[in-house]
């Protein structure tokens, strides 16, 4: 149950005044909400910038284009003639050293009469400018009389808008909004409040809300790195509580004899790198543990991580169990079968797929093989969640590409058995940043090498008018006998465009290079994908048109080229994953990035960090910086938290201080039913991390 202090936050913005029905839509739309917006919302909804009206300068010193407010006489109105209705409606003012027009459109005369009453002090307060040498303020924000004038907040904070809300109509509900805040108990450490100098909660929002100065609303201040702060740490206590009961449920520990793991490793063509070998025994070591086991392997494109899977699925199969590996797409899920299949052979362990594409008696016989046991090692896609797929005695679940899963799957895999261990990798280098926030409840291996005999990918940037000497290029590529992916740009609101692109650029390559090229897109139907594939793999088609399908495990070593097109419209991340589907062989391999100019500045710094580095971890680390978490981890499609408040670019330093503090503090008080621990439960339901609440009174 929610603390009933915190009622009058939760309660509909409706019961705000002046927010009726009628805009009860757009606040949905402004404050991003899928439900009825709530006043806590338009709370955390912080202003983006701040209006300074403390400038009062004369007539004569007015600054054009520039916010000023000026104390005027009324002298004269001009009210627009009867037959030109859409005339302006002008009054003019003046000081002692000049006069200025004040300019309305569209306006009321008996109202403008009663606002400016010939020979009154008027306070008027707008962007200034001149047309036709005059100085002029078209709709002034602010005109009060000397009363007002003592009233007015000379620093306004600005928001972001919708349309259809004004400027005025927000800061009144936020206003009204802030009213609501009740007097909270203090959830940060006292010691840690005093070093970091931070406001009170409520302080801290009443300090943006209502800003003493312009650069009061910075995300660099005090009260809003308070806020951050508080949100981080209620996100890492949720994910250590899910840690903890994850966690509590002992584990079976499965300890392997190293028999199957030794023929593995001997079957490979190169030997493993440090890290895959420091993988590998800190997994068999989790996995021999009386606890459950939840790791995230993290490595760069090709850093090895399918090898490093098999090795954990070789550990439990050592002792007479089952394991489970589950990738998002069933091209994956195959790819990963034609990478492990004939290492599984070599040492002698029983593997089966698990797809869509399995049906009738085929798959009748794979899921009683595997209830009887018979099946070591089940690869699958979402098939292997289905209620009617039995496991024998499944020991360890491996999720592919983490990140494209909630954790509800996560738990629902680990239901498949007793106790079962949980391995998760993600080819998608993650900044540690956001390592600790979205995955705070997992113990992190790192792949940081790539494996031996590959070589640098020489990565070019082209301007799209160059497109001809590309597609010569791709031609001599063909003629060495080597293969070409060329993907086409990424257009977000639709997937009906990206199609077209990449038909209309397959029809264009095919004219030139005939029945070399072939077609791949997300419409295609399962089979026909892989069928393409199949062709490109086995070198009956030499250049693949692709709409970013390719971008997740695709292997195909004699693939050198890589072309893509409209680079700027893609991020950091995803470009380094495309980069990554060539260079996989012992011949040299070279990316082309295709861009339409002119650049902007984040697109020419994304394009030049891709020709400076091949490093997943630092391109990351780049993605994060230029373009904020959300996008670096695609969580506006997965369903994964983001911050309200916290920027990641601006804050991340204090999330390591966030998680030390959660972990302390579950040590000390793991129920939280200490006063700070009733304080803490007060933060999780605020920031929404309810459901870790309902994992201490669950136990």
């Amino acid at each position: 149950m929610r603390p009933p202090l915190l009622n009058p936050l939760f309660a509909a913005l409706t019961v705000l005044p002046g927010v009726g029905p009628k805009f009860e839509k757009l606040y949905q739309r402004l404050l991003g909400r899928d439900s009825p917006p709530r006043v806590i919302d338009l709370v955390f909804h912080l202003p983006s910038g701040a209006i300074d009206r403390r400038a009062r300068p004369k007539l004569n010193e007015v600054v054009p284009d520039t916010i000023a407010t000026v104390a005027v006489t009324v002298e004269r109105h001009r009210p627009n003639p009867p037959n030109r209705p859409r005339a302006p409606y002008q009054i003019v003012v003046a000081d002692e050293t000049g006069t200025l027009t004040l300019t309305y459109f569209h306006a009321r005369k008996d109202h403008l009469e009663r606002t400016f009453p010939i020979g009154a002090l008027r306070y008027v307060s707008g962007t200034a400018e001149f047309y036709d040498g005059m100085l002029q303020m078209v709709h002034p924000d602010r005109v009060v009389d000397e009363a007002g004038f003592a009233q007015l907040p000379l620093v306004e904070p600005v928001y972001p808008l919708t349309e259809g809300l004004g400027l005025a109509l927000v800061r009144k509900a936020a206003d009204a909004a802030l009213q609501r805040l009740p007097e909270m108990p203090e959830w940060q450490d006292p010691s840690w409040v005093s070093r970091e100098q931070f406001p009170a909660f409520a302080d801290a929002l009443k300090a943006l809300h209502h800003p003493a100065e312009p650069g009061g609303v910075a995300p660099e201040t005090r009260a809003w790195t308070r806020l951050a702060y508080d949100e981080m740490l209620a996100g890492q206590l949720a994910l250590a509580l899910v840690r903890a009961h994850i966690r509590r449920p002992s584990g079976r520990g499965t300890a392997g004899n190293g028999h199957f793991r030794k023929k593995i490793i001997e079957a490979l063509p190169y030997s493993l790198t440090v890290s895959q070998e420091r993988a590998v025994h800190d997994i068999v070591a989790d996995l021999e543990k009386p606890e459950r086991m939840l790791r995230l392997l993290q490595g760069d494109v090709g850093a090895g991580k399918t090898i490093v899977a098999l090795l954990a699925a070789a550990s439990v199969i050592e002792a007479g169990r089952q394991a489970v590996l589950m990738a998002p797409t069933e091209i994956l899920a195959r790819q990963h079968l034609h990478t492990i299949a004939p290492l599984a052979q070599q040492a002698g362990i029983e593997i089966a797929i698990l797809t869509g594409r399995e049906r009738g008696p085929t798959r009748k016989a794979l899921l009683d093989a595997l209830a009887l046991g018979n099946i070591q090692l089940l690869i699958g896609t979402h098939a292997v969640f289905q209620d009617e797929v039995a496991f024998h005695d499944l020991a360890l679940a491996i999720v592919d590409e983490q990140h494209r899963f909630g954790v509800h799957q996560r738990l629902a895999l680990a239901g498949k058995g007793e106790a079962v261990d949980m391995l998760v990798m993600t080819a998608t280098p993650i900044p540690r940043t956001l390592v600790l926030t979205y995955f705070g409840d997992m113990d992190i291996s790192e792949l940081r090498e790539k494996p031996a005999g590959r070589k640098p990918i020489d990565t070019r940037t082209i301007p799209l008018g160059r497109i001809g000497d590309v597609v010569a290029a791709v031609g001599r590529a063909i003629e060495h006998g080597q293969r070409v992916y060329w993907v086409c740009p990424l257009v977000e609101e639709s997937e009906l465009i990206d199609l077209a692109a990449a038909e209309d650029r397959f029809a264009e390559l095919k004219v030139r290079f005939g029945d070399h090229v072939d077609l791949v897109h997300g419409k295609m139907k399962g089979a026909d994908k892989d069928r393409a594939m199949a062709r490109f793999a086995a070198g009956e088609t030499r250049v693949l048109v692709a709409t970013t399908v390719i971008e997740v495990g695709v292997n195909v070593p004699e693939a050198t080229v890589m072309v893509i097109e409209h680079a700027e419209r893609f991020g950091l991340s995803q470009l380094h994953q495309l980069r990554g589907r060539v260079g996989r062989g012992g011949d040299r391999s070279t990316c082309l990035l295709l861009y339409r100019a002119p650049l902007g500045e984040t697109a020419k710094a994304r394009l030049a960090i891709m020709r400076d580095t091949e490093d997943g971890f630092r391109i990351a680390e780049e993605d994060l910086r230029l373009r904020g978490e959300g996008d670096v981890l695609g969580t506006r499609q997965s369903g994964l938290p983001g911050f309200h408040i916290a920027r990641p670019e601006i804050h991340g330093k204090l999330i390591g201080a966030a998680r030390d503090d959660a972990t302390l503090i579950l040590s000390r008080d793991p129920t939280l039913s200490t006063p700070r621990g009733e304080a803490l439960r007060t933060l999780l339901y605020l920031f929404e991390r309810d459901e870790a609440v309902r994992l201490i009174r669950a136990g």
